[in-house]
């Protein structure tokens, strides 16, 4: 059974940083696209970063040179580095990535989500 768990939410004052991870747990053989969205209160779930097996990056324009997205692929894991913080960065985050397991087809996963909040 392949899992998402996300961790490194909590609490920043508005300027601060976080980092979030999430890494794969199970039967895993290999990972696509790995992707952090956000959804903040009352708003739709957004992409906010993402990374290809390769190291090709993409970013949402509020996030771009704020925010970086870094991959360990021999951990399975995922990163989302969190700089000079906004109060509208406050949302909970997720990650998603589509996984290959060892036996049995690709298939998509989110994590749990972890909350974000920062305070001015």
């Amino acid at each position: 059974q392949v899992q998402l768990l996300e961790s490194g939410g909590g609490l920043a004052q508005e300027g601060g940083s976080l980092e979030l991870s999430c890494v794969a747990s199970g039967s895993v053989y290999a990972m696509n696209d790995m992707v952090w969205y956000r959804q903040g209160p009352g708003q739709q779930r957004e992409l906010v970063a993402a990374i290809n097996p390769n190291g090709l990056r993409n970013y949402a324009n509020s996030v771009r040179g704020r925010f970086t997205i870094f991959r360990d692929n021999a951990r399975n894991t995922t990163y989302l580095q969190m700089r000079a913080l906004k109060t509208e960065d406050t949302a909970v985050y997720y990650c998603h990535a589509q996984i290959a397991p060892r036996i049995g087809p690709i298939l998509a996963y989110w994590g749990q989500g972890t909350q974000v909040t920062v305070s001015s």
